[in-house]
């Protein structure tokens, strides 16, 4: 067995062992492989050395450019056996199937709301942490996300188009 076998069975074993070697320098996040530390440090860089060759588009991962491109080519490889729709990954095909199967796989910790993708649980968490980065300009208002603010927003646009029909 050569020395890059070797390399490649042991970085295969920290997957089973859950041993991450590497670690973050600017974050606490550790990874079980040199490459893909590499990936996570274009985070903190803001490096995206992957170019589109028929738009602007730049991303930090190749796997990432792969699937832009298939924009370009209009490819929907990935279709729904129970209706039309197509897409151009399987993770996009996976959440449409849970619009038929009503499935809802994430759940909050918190109050067992449920959500058919992981971004909708991130999303909601904020809701039960005291973070609430938005602020509105016109009262006191805040809230942990920017939909909650745009709502609020237009109560305020609601007493003044009331106002203007008051004499």
């Amino acid at each position: 067995m050569n020395v890059q076998h070797i390399s490649t069975l042991k970085g295969h074993m920290r997957k089973h062992t859950g041993e991450k070697p590497f670690n973050c320098t600017e974050c606490d996040y550790r990874c079980s492989n040199k490459s893909h530390l590499n990936q996570h440090m274009r985070t903190h860089t803001g490096e995206k050395p992957y170019k589109c060759t028929q738009c602007d588009y730049r991303c930090s991962k190749k796997g990432n450019l792969n699937q832009h491109m298939k924009t370009h080519t209009q490819e929907k490889p990935y279709r729904c056996a129970q209706c039309d729709y197509s897409c151009i990954t399987k993770s996009k095909l996976n959440r449409h199937m849970r619009t038929h199967t009503r499935q809802k796989p994430f759940i909050c910790t918190q109050c067992g709301y449920r959500f058919i993708e992981n971004g909708g649980l991130e999303k909601h968490m904020k809701i039960h942490t005291q973070v609430r980065p938005y602020k509105c300009t016109q009262c006191e208002y805040r809230c942990s996300q920017k939909g909650h603010l745009d709502h609020h927003m237009k109560t305020h646009m609601q007493e003044k188009s009331k106002q203007m029909y008051i004499v």
